[in-house]
C-alpha cells in the first residue's frame, strides 16, 4: 500500500516528500493548529489563500484543493476540508478534497506528500473515519502518502 502512517514533527520532513499537504478552513483564516505552521513558513502562500477565500464569488471553496510551489520548499497542496476555523467538516467533503489531492499531484507529477491527521483535530471528525478514507483514497495511487498521526517534536 502506497501509504505509511508515522510519528514525527510534518515540518522536519524525514521522509523526504515532495509536498505537504493540510486540511483548511475556506474562510481565509490559518490562526490555529498546523495551519499556523504553514502560515508562518509559507507567507506568500497564506496572502494567496486569503484572497482567494475572500474573492468574489470564492475561489477556494469546499472539497477544493489549492496547490502552492515555491522554490527550495516542498510544495503545499491546501484540501477545503471545512467553511469555517474550528467547525463544519464533513466526511464527504473530506473525500472530496482526497481525491481531488490526488488528481492534483498526479497532474503536477507529485509522487510523494506527507500530511497531518486531516480533519480530526480542530475539524472535529472521527480520526479512524478519515483514516479510512485516506486509506480508500490512496489505495492504488502510484505514489507515496505519509500520514503523520502523532506529532513528536523534532523528528
Amino acid at each position: 500500500m502506497p501509504i505509511e502512517f508515522v510519528t514525527g514533527d510534518l515540518f522536519v520532513n524525514r521522509v523526504k516528500a515532495e509536498a505537504f499537504a493540510h486540511g483548511c478552513n475556506c474562510a481565509g483564516s490559518m490562526g490555529a493548529g498546523i495551519a499556523v505552521g504553514f502560515k508562518e513558513r509559507y507567507p506568500a502562500m497564506f496572502e494567496e489563500f486569503k484572497r482567494r477565500c475572500k474573492a468574489k464569488p470564492p475561489e477556494f471553496t469546499l472539497g477544493d484543493v489549492f496547490l502552492w510551489q515555491e522554490k527550495g520548499k516542498p510544495a503545499v497542496f491546501n484540501l477545503g476540508t471545512q467553511p469555517r476555523p474550528n467547525r463544519g467538516a464533513t466526511y464527504p467533503i473530506v473525500e472530496a478534497a482526497l481525491k481531488a489531492l490526488r488528481e492534483s499531484a498526479d497532474e503536477a507529477g507529485i509522487k510523494s506528500i506527507a500530511m497531518p491527521r486531516i480533519a480530526a483535530g480542530y475539524g472535529g471528525l472521527s480520526w479512524k473515519k478519515v483514516r479510512a478514507l485516506i486509506e480508500a483514497a490512496f489505495a492504488d495511487w502510484s505514489g507515496m502518502l505519509y500520514v503523520y498521526e502523532e506529532f513528536k517534536e523534532g523528528e
